[in-house]
Parts: structure tokens; sequence; C-alpha cells
């Protein structure tokens, strides 16, 4: 044998040097890879524009304008009786607080020397949320003995005076405005200035009610917010357990034939059905055909489970088949059953991706807005707490994408604000999902 050295071909090529074919190809790989960088890029410019957008909007609802106003809770007018008896307090309606409230922010201006145009306390009344009275009579009923004294409260500025600070209402858009005008706003600023009027975090946006639409000021996102978690606790406790079953038995012990392949294109066929057709299916189903009561987070939780289902199923069937086969055949060989090598085995490596598409239905679920318009979650307000764990499922509420979406039809800007605000906080819980669905993964996550 002898060792030979390559020439070259006989069409001149060279090993060392390009030709115009390969110099082709790396160009259009270095062009492929500039496509998917501009892609990336285009990406992230948007994702940037969409949060930059969501922030700015919504970040004015996790502040809110408050009045500090000493009230004199005159015993003439909220205890005629002078027996400090509840029962005759309570029958005092907020219409005989406000003009107590009034009556203390008018002192206040003469008080801190202002300049006003405005000469009785009924002028204040533009300054002042419709929810003062309601504050402040509850905050009475419950100290019945401070009636005669003067006490500190901090109540809510009314929605366009918020609206003013925040920049949301200037003097031109109030020009027709029946409810307040440009003297209004100059004595806003001058209690600014005097430490009266100011801006504090607002933590009723984030655990209170909703309101009525006068008093966009009060409303908040904390009831919805529980009605969204009784209705992820409905689909996790039987979306998970159904799907998963389903998932391992069609892929596991189900026989391979026309029937197993009707259900598998039917499966996926209603993983991409309109989530409105879901709430169509409850309505029919569990409201007109079973009597359950509308709006209540059960029925929300039970439309939201048909539809997270088929994603649930379909996540978990492909988590199964990523299994190699051999963990099977290995635990057949030694003797194991198929229900053990499929429980002790197969399932405890698919973990991982089962976990991680559950989280991802759910929080899919949690987004929707659609099924629970049919269901009535949209138009009815939730204004109370539920009493405990059964009203929590049984009593009406709504969720915090119904609350959303009835927000943003509200005629009131600073319900447009709150709905910006909303966002934020939804998205907030779907990255805490998605980061938990990335913990769980890494935890149960095997390697073979």
């Amino acid at each position: 044998m002898t060792d030979a050295t390559y020439q070259g071909g006989g069409n001149g090529s060279s090993l060392v040097a390009s030709d115009a074919r390969t110099k082709r190809r790396n160009a259009s790989e270095a062009r492929f890879r500039i496509y998917g960088l501009a892609a990336i890029g285009a990406g992230i410019f948007f994702l940037v524009v969409l949060l930059t957008a969501i922030v700015s909007n919504g970040i004015g609802a996790f502040q809110q304008t408050f009045i500090e106003v000493p009230v004199y809770l005159d015993p003439a007018k909220l205890d005629k009786q002078g027996n400090r008896n509840v029962d005759d307090i309570k029958k005092v309606s907020t219409f005989g607080y406000t003009p107590l409230i009034q009556a203390a922010l008018w002192q206040q201006v003469q008080n801190e020397g202002i300049a006003t145009d405005y000469t009785k306390a009924g002028d204040m009344k533009a300054l002042i949320s419709a929810s003062a009275a309601a504050q402040v009579r509850d905050w009475v009923i419950a100290h019945p003995d401070r009636i005669g004294d003067t006490v500190d409260f901090k109540i809510l500025a009314a929605s366009r005076v918020d609206g003013y600070l925040k920049d949301r209402v200037s003097r031109e858009s109030i020009a027709e405005d029946k409810n307040i005008d440009a003297g209004h706003l100059d004595l806003t600023d001058a209690l600014r200035e005097a430490g009266i009027v100011h801006k504090g975090f607002n933590t009723d946006f984030i655990f209170g009610s909703d309101a009525s639409e006068s008093r966009a000021e009060q409303a908040g996102l904390g009831v919805s917010m529980l009605g969204s978690l009784f209705m992820m606790l409905v689909v996790l406790l039987l979306a998970l357990p159904i799907g998963v079953a389903a998932s391992i038995y069609l892929e596991e012990f189900a026989a391979k034939n026309w029937f197993t392949d009707f259900i598998e294109v039917n499966i996926s066929n209603l993983a991409a059905v309109p989530s409105i057709v879901f709430g169509i299916l409850g309505l029919a189903v569990f409201i007109q055909f079973a009597h359950l009561p509308q709006s209540a987070p059960l029925v929300g939780g039970l439309v939201l489970t048909l539809m997270t289902l088929p994603t649930i199923i379909i996540s978990t069937r492909a988590s199964l088949k990523a299994v190699p086969p051999s963990i099977r055949d290995a635990a057949l060989g030694v003797g194991a059953s198929k229900m053990q090598a499929t429980f002790h085995h197969v399932l405890p490596l698919a973990m991982p991706g089962i976990l991680t598409g559950t989280i991802i239905g759910l929080a899919q679920a949690l987004g929707e807005t659609a099924p629970l318009l049919l269901i009535g979650m949209v138009g009815y307000i939730a204004t109370n707490y539920p009493d405990g764990v059964v009203a929590g499922f049984m009593s009406p509420n709504s969720a915090m994408p119904a609350q959303i979406y009835e927000w943003a039809k509200r005629a009131d800007p600073a319900y447009y604000e709150r709905a910006w605000g909303g966002i934020i906080i939804l998205l907030v819980f779907l990255l805490a999902m998605n980061v938990i669905a990335i913990i769980l993964r890494r935890k149960f996550e095997r390697r073979w």
C-alpha cells in the first residue's frame, strides 16, 4: 500500500477554496440567520410596545386620590334619640351623612384661607366621592360611642378629581361637564398644596369589589379575583384527573382501531372549537337543563373544564408518547404488569409534561371571557365577598377577564383606566402560573 495525496477533481475544484455553489449556500445560511434575528427583534419590539401600553395606561389604577377631612358626627342628625342604640343609628341613611362631610370639607377650605367663588358647603359635592357617606356611616355604626366627636376620615375623592390629578381630565374636557367645573379644579389644586387632597396607593383596587357606574373611584377587582379562584379550583379538580385518566387509557391501554381513531380526531377537533361554543353548551346543559344557579363560579368552572379537557388530554398524550418504549419493555421484562409499568415507570417520567400542559390549560381558562358571557358572569356586578366556601362556588360572582370586559364598556374614563390595571393583575397571575409550570417541570424531571 502507498499513501496517495488527493490532487483535486477533473473540474479543477479544491477542498480549500470555496466554489460558487458553496458560496451561494453560505450566503443563504447567513441570510436565514439575519431573517431569524429580525423576526426575534420584531417580536421583542412588539412585546415591549404591548407591555408599555398596558403599564402606562393601567398603572394609574393602583393609585387613588384621597381627601383628609375631620368630620363632626352631629348627634342631632345621627342619633336623635340620644341613646346610642345601633338599631336607631342604622335608620339614618347615607343622605344624613353627606351634609356632614360636605360641611367638614368646606370648613377645611375656610380654615386654610383658600380663595374661592363658592359660598356654601353644598358646593363641595363635586369633589367628594359618592361612596364617602357610606364609608362614614359604616364607621359610625361600628363605633356608636364616637357620635358627638370630630373624627378624621380619609375619604375618596370624586372620579373627575382623581382624573384631574392623573392628567386624565383636563380643563378643556370638562367645559360641558355638569358634575364639575374649572372652579372645582382650582380648589383641588389649592387643597393639594395644603396637603388635604393627595394621592396614595389604592389597596381597594386589588382587594375591593365592583361599584356602580357613578362610583368608579371605588371599584376594585378583589371579589372577581375570588370568583376566578373558585372557578380554577373546579377546573383543577375535574379537568386534571379526567384528562390524565383519559390520556393514559387512550395511549397505554386502548386498542388501536377505528373507534379510538374516531375519539382522537374528535378530541383534536374540540381543542379547535371557539370558546363561546362551550358557553352555549354550558348555558343549555348546566343552567337550563340542570338548573344550576346563573353567574355562579361552579357553572363557570364546569364550562371551562369542558373547554380545557382537550388541551390537557393532548398535552398528556404527547408527554406519554415522549417516554421511550424501552422503559415499558424493561419493566415488562422483569415481570411488571401493564398497569405497574404505566404507573410506576411511564407516568413519573411523563409527569413534567403533564403538569406543564395542565397549568397552560388552566392559564388559558383563566383568561377566557367568551364562555362566561353566556352564563351571566359578565352582566353581574360583584359587590360583596361570598359568606363561605359553599357560597363561593354557588353565589353569583364575576371573574377577572369578565370584570375587565365590563369595565371597558362603561363610559367613565376611570373605568377604562381600571380595565388596563386589571389586565396588569391578570398578566401577573398568568406569569405566576407559567413560573409554577417551569418549577414543577424542573422538580419532577427525570433523566434516563
